[in-house]
């Protein structure tokens, strides 16, 4: 650990897909260090490389349920407007990320044997007649059109939508209140009045599916007697916001990514075959997790040679781990036919993503099509024009308009 302690995770990129260089400059400087959280000067500590970020996600002494008073080394509103508030924050029911030991291992399993390898190979089809159609639409646009609005943010809206049992009718009600909700300088209320409404819509969904169960997931969870409605709509709120918003980033990045690395585009039309060991690679190389993982220590104990007093707070840094080089050969190089193997985009340790299997399905196959359709495909203006989102919670593109 270095003397100079440093304020908050640094957000604003030199480059699009490298992270920050003040936040490289710190992985460089040592792994495991304080970071100020707040303008109060609230210490709190930072993990940037690969081993002891998977050391921290697998230490169960780090809770993901947090206790207040809440310092976060980033901008969020919400968070200030607890004010002098302390003791453990109140976890919304259904929300599993929040909540540690037996009651997010009760709720989790509820959706473990959906989310398989096995199952989601089964909805492959599905998910390809989907991609279909959203380039039908794209190429009805008439050879210009906004990837992310056509393409990125449709395709996963709609499979998990059909996943859950969301008519398509509806499913405008929920996309850009969850925007809101992933946006990091909103207003605390402005969050809870789109929380709000996300869930006052599912509990109509819910109302339905007991009326007149469908073979759906949504309609499963709804008849499980062993979970309160209000665990259901968490459950499903939880899905609707994080099953679409993370992989519509990682579409409208990835393919930005691939269009700028024509070499690369180019090796997955003769190679199609590398298009899953590309997912990964595109996982590891543009870093939508920009934010970190913020985990709080449950109890005093030592870690890595340093003092973690109960009450702290640590961000385990995704996007440095995922070019730390003593993990990654030529961790800074995008290369669809490397090895990406053992990056941590998708969390590490109990909490990792539930729905990583479903994300990977659906960038494997929206890219193989994409390609395969308009192999001709690139920016209809110039990279630098394209409008980066670092305001949320998940870093991408705002709009990405392509020609082809």
């Amino acid at each position: 650990m270095t003397d100079t302690v440093p304020y908050g995770i640094p957000l604003d990129r030199e480059t699009r897909y490298d992270p920050p260089a003040a936040l490289m400059a710190l992985h460089r400087e040592a792994p495991l260090r304080r970071l100020r959280y707040y303008p109060d000067g609230t210490l709190g500590w930072i993990v940037t490389d690969h081993r002891l970020g998977r050391k921290v996600l697998a230490d169960t002494r780090f809770k993901s349920q947090l206790t207040a008073p809440i310092k976060v080394p980033i901008p969020m509103p919400q968070i200030e407007a607890m004010g002098d508030y302390e003791g453990p924050l109140p976890v919304t029911p259904g929300m599993f990320i929040e909540m540690d030991g037996a009651d997010h291992t009760r709720l989790r399993r509820k959706l473990t044997g959906v989310f398989t390898v096995r199952r989601m190979r089964l909805l492959e089809p599905r998910v390809a007649e989907i991609v279909e159609e959203r380039l039908d639409a794209l190429e009805a646009a008439g050879g210009g059109a906004d990837l992310v609005a056509e393409f990125a943010l449709p395709v996963p809206a709609l499979v998990i939508s059909e996943l859950l049992g969301v008519p398509r009718a509806d499913q405008d009600r929920f996309t850009a209140d969850a925007a809101t909700v992933m946006t990091m300088t909103v207003s605390a209320e402005e969050k809870a009045e789109a929380s709000m409404r996300i869930m006052g819509f599912i509990a109509e969904l819910v109302a339905a599916k007991r009326a007149e169960p469908q073979d759906d997931l949504l309609s499963d969870l709804a008849a499980d007697a062993e979970l309160s409605e209000e665990e259901v709509i968490g459950m499903a709120m939880l899905l609707l916001v994080a099953g679409h918003e993370t992989t519509a980033k990682m579409i409208g990045l990835g393919t930005m990514a691939l269009l700028e690395n024509r070499d690369q585009w180019d090796l997955l039309r003769e190679r199609p075959e590398l298009m899953a060991n590309a997912v990964e690679e595109l996982l590891r190389y543009v870093g939508v997790i920009h934010t970190g993982i913020i985990r709080q220590a449950g109890e005093d104990f030592e870690f890595e040679g340093e003092q973690i007093a109960a009450g702290e707070f640590m961000t385990v840094s995704v996007q440095t781990a995922n070019r730390d080089g003593e993990h990654f050969d030529e961790p800074d190089v995008f290369n669809v036919a490397g090895d990406a193997k053992g990056h941590m985009t998708f969390g590490h340790g109990v909490h990792q993503c539930l729905g990583q299997q479903l994300a990977r399905v659906e960038m494997r196959i929206a890219f193989e099509h994409l390609i395969r359709r308009l192999p001709g495909l690139h920016l209809a203006v110039p990279a630098a024009q394209v409008p980066l989102r670092t305001d949320q919670n998940f870093y991408g593109v705002g709009e990405l308009p392509v020609t082809w």
